[in-house]
């Protein structure tokens, strides 16, 4: 059977994802243990909250090492879903500077209001536009609508964008780089969009 664990540092949509992922015929375990997370055939890395907190929790625990070995020497696929794919940089400035997990070189700088159309925080459902062919996004429409609420976005190489939405201007909405996926976006609040993205992940092959 697939092992889906959702990796549990106490800041994440734990009930949500968890529906959603068993709502796709899959089981889904909760878990900080270092064996269960690197035992995994997939990762979720949820979060609802602010980058340095998530990122004190993360590095009390004891889970940033077991995470990278998991991506970088297990090879085991992840994916960041909101402020877990915010998680997945170099550093951000939520809460005050943090270094993140590193996994994407790239930044997470606060929505800068500068225009009326800017709305922070950016909540609601928003068209995201595919940019780059990517196994995340198999069967879903070049212009889809997911479900969004941050106040934060990455900025990073556009080699690692692959969807974009707009607040006043373009932000990363999906980002991809080797075994590691993240999505700016909550698929398992996104509808049928969404739950397409989220099985298109658990069907990704390593």
């Amino acid at each position: 059977m697939t092992s889906v664990v959702i990796i549990d540092y106490g800041m994440g949509n734990i009930h949500s994802i968890t529906s959603a992922i068993e709502f796709l015929g899959f089981q889904a375990d909760l878990s900080s243990e270092k064996e269960a997370i690197l035992n995994a055939d997939f990762l979720i890395l949820p979060g609802v909250g602010s980058f340095n907190p998530a990122m004190q929790r993360i590095n009390r625990m004891g889970l940033k090492q077991v995470l990278q070995a998991a991506v970088y020497e297990k090879k085991i696929l992840m994916l960041g879903i909101c402020l877990g794919m915010q998680l997945l940089a170099q550093s951000g400035t939520e809460g005050g500077y943090s270094e993140g997990l590193g996994f994407i070189e790239g930044t997470i700088e606060r929505f800068q209001l500068s225009t009326k159309e800017m709305k922070i925080p950016h909540v609601g459902f928003a068209t995201t536009r595919i940019i780059r062919s990517s196994p995340l996004f198999e069967d879903v429409t070049g212009n889809a609508d997911f479900y969004y609420t941050h106040s934060y976005r990455m900025i990073c190489s556009s080699e690692y964008v692959i969807a974009t939405a707009d607040n006043g201007g373009d932000f990363v909405a999906a980002v991809a780089k080797d075994n590691v996926y993240g999505t700016q976006f909550h698929p398992e609040l996104s509808q049928t969009n969404g739950l397409k993205v989220l099985k298109n992940f658990l069907g990704i092959k390593r």
